[in-house]
């Protein structure tokens, strides 16, 4: 039996050299593999104030995000982190560095973020957004944040701000990402 949506001429099995169960053609041997997708996003300030996007869109949809999505094929993850602040935010972003590498087992994710800051003032609600706007530390929706890595990485960013280099950040310690 294969995965739902496969032709019927696959199956599950290990294939040969392989340690975990794929779907595979019986016909011509291709193996469907199934990876986790990279996500990349940025934390990106202004005047001392962190960009938000309110989501106008599945999952979470009303609540607050950093711009972020998936990757695209032929970008880097920066280039991605970019053009999803411009999809989400209208907004022209500068790239800094890698602030955090994130895995999320359970819907096969790695995110990697970035700090970023605006390249111009200038930045609207974009079709995956309702609202954008920049927050000061103090008025962060934190009640209202999509999900665990965006509070993840607003406190990473919070515990770097003004630093030149440093150590990229993964998922902190006993946190899988699981809605809570």
């Amino acid at each position: 039996m294969s995965s739902p949506g496969l032709p019927d001429n696959f199956t599950r099995t290990v294939p040969d050299g392989d340690t975990h169960e794929r779907d595979v053609c019986g016909k011509c041997g291709f193996i469907h593999y199934q990876n986790p997708k990279v996500v990349v996003g940025s934390v990106v300030q202004h005047d001392g104030k962190i960009l938000l996007c309110r989501r106008a869109i599945e999952p979470r949809s009303g609540f607050w995000t950093i711009p972020a999505g998936y990757l695209e094929l032929g970008e880097t993850a920066a280039e991605g982190a970019m053009r999803e602040a411009e999809e989400e935010a209208c907004a022209e972003i500068v790239i800094d560095a890698v602030l955090a590498v994130y895995t999320i087992a359970r819907i096969g994710q790695v995110q990697v973020m970035h700090t970023a800051r605006l390249a111009s003032p200038k930045f609207k609600p974009g079709p995956e957004s309702t609202e954008v706007a920049l927050f000061a530390w103090d008025d962060i929706p934190w009640d209202d944040l999509a999900f665990p890595s965006v509070h993840w990485v607003l406190n990473h960013f919070r515990e770097v701000e003004g630093k030149g280099t440093f150590p990229a950040f993964t998922n902190p310690p006993g946190e899988t990402g699981n809605m809570r």
